[in-house]
């Protein structure tokens, strides 16, 4: 039901409850009149007729008939002469008044008076006198219905003046939901000229002000996804880059590994074999022999050195666990002041190549960063699994703050961070008590099979070996 037609009803209903209440005052006030004229005239007719013995005494009945029909009928009263018999001798004559019409009976059972017939005797006879209010009644009815029809047009005139009325006045709605059925279509750009009135005013306000609000409210969540959609293939492209990077990496240090240790390891070979040869004949070429080898020692550290920092190939060879193991004996080895603990809870053979990469790349940083710029005197990496996560924590008591690894020009906190949510994994970055920094990363582990090492191997590699490049031999 619309708004128009309920407030179309609920003024019908008032009016309908206006025109019953001046009905009930018409009815009310019509039975009054009726009784008071009733009364006045009984009473008037009673004090004519109480003369009548003189009438009656003077000519008998004869006398009193012909008196009464001379005085006819008297309004709202009918009189009735009967003699000792109870033979009715007179009746006053009907009234001429409207003739032949009579008000509706349960019109006349309400404002019609209960009254008794008054008796006048006589010698030979009495008169009855009887109220008859049908006249009194009958223009009380004519009355009301001409109540009625002015009521009932009035009636109708004011619904149909009310609907139209409010129909106008509700034609500002009617545009506030053609823009909200716009802006339900999309269209928020969608704004309402000024409305008349005050009310008009206010409403126009409210809707251009909520139209504004969901517009830019649109327009930020339009960004937003944007925006997202941006960041996910940001963060795709750099794991596809990060990856090839890896790659790229691999390929270096395999061709670093597969010919320049071999020709160093050649180098080596050649300048002893020459040492031993010159050795008590030529001390002049046994002493540049010797300078050889001490250069090939030092090219074979550059190329150990440049190789695990390019890729780590016990990574790929013999899994994240050794490969760790091995990083971290390197830094023990050239950190022999610093405390440098760790422990691996939980199986983590058979990660995926990306997984295991990005734990490893994290270790190197978050510890890097813990001795270059922290100046820690202990470190603690600690990796376990849990529920199908892995879970990287290294801790230090060293005096960096989060702040400085986030400063402008430092992308190592950046890239651990990256790396982390390229895997849908989490990076947080704590500041401990009473001293240190905790990085903290949590990993889905995916069930995917490890990718193909770089270089098929014979067998697991000892531990204490040098990544791959072996000691050159000490004889030709």
């Amino acid at each position: 039901m619309s708004l128009r037609l309920q407030v179309n009803l609920i003024i019908t209903t008032l009016l309908g409850v206006f025109a019953s209440l001046l009905i009930g005052l018409q009815i009310d006030n019509t039975r009054r009149s009726v009784r008071e004229e009733v009364l006045g005239a009984n009473v008037v007719a009673i004090q004519l007729l109480s003369r009548v013995n003189y009438v009656y005494g003077y000519s008998g009945m004869e006398g009193m008939t012909e008196f009464l029909s001379r005085v006819g009928r008297i309004r709202a009263n009918a009189i009735e002469l009967y003699d000792d018999q109870g033979k009715l001798i007179y009746r006053s004559p009907p009234p001429t008044y409207k003739a032949g019409r009579e008000a509706p009976a349960w019109y006349s059972g309400i404002v019609s008076p209960p009254l008794e017939p008054k008796e006048i005797s006589l010698p030979n006879g009495r008169i009855v006198l009887r109220a008859d209010p049908s006249l009194a009644t009958l223009d009380g009815w004519d009355d009301l219905r001409r109540m009625l029809w002015m009521v009932l047009a009035g009636f109708v005139l004011g619904n149909a003046l009310v609907y139209a009325l409010v129909g106008r006045a509700m034609r500002p709605l009617h545009r506030v939901v053609q823009g909200l059925r716009s802006m339900a279509q999309g269209a928020y750009d969608t704004r309402l000229s000024e409305l008349s009135g005050r009310e008009g005013r206010l409403i126009s306000q409210a809707f251009n002000g909520m139209a504004q609000s969901v517009q830019d409210s649109a327009l930020a969540r339009r960004q937003a996804q944007e925006a997202t959609q941006a960041l996910a293939e940001n963060r795709e492209l750099t794991q596809i880059i990060q990856a090839r990077i890896e790659q790229e990496r691999g390929a270096i240090a395999r061709e670093l590994h597969d010919e320049m240790g071999q020709q160093v390891t050649a180098i080596k070979s050649v300048g002893l074999a020459i040492a031993r040869r010159a050795a008590g004949q030529d001390a002049s070429i046994e002493q540049s022999a010797r300078l050889v080898m001490d250069c090939a020692d030092q090219l074979y550290d550059g190329v150990h050195r440049l190789i695990s920092r390019l890729r780590p190939l016990a990574l790929d060879r013999f899994g994240l666990r050794d490969a760790l193991q091995d990083l971290l004996d390197d830094w023990r080895v050239r950190h022999p002041d610093v405390a440098l603990h760790h422990s691996i809870n939980g199986p983590i053979e058979g990660l995926n190549d990306d997984l295991s990469t990005a734990v490893y790349r994290i270790v190197q940083e978050a510890v890097n960063n813990a001795l270059r710029h922290a100046r820690a005197s202990r470190i603690d990496v600690h990796l376990e699994t849990l529920a199908g996560w892995l879970q990287l924590d290294v801790v230090d008591n060293g005096t960096g703050q989060p702040e400085q690894f986030l400063a402008p020009g430092r992308f190592g906190v950046l890239g651990m961070r990256e790396r982390a949510q390229a895997l849908g994994g989490s990076f947080d970055l704590d500041q401990i008590e009473p001293a240190g920094v905790r990085v903290r990363v949590s990993l889905p582990m995916t069930p995917q099979h490890r990718e193909e090492p770089i270089e098929s191997h014979a067998g697991r590699r000892p531990r204490g070996s040098t990544h791959g490049l072996q000691a050159p031999a000490a004889g030709v």
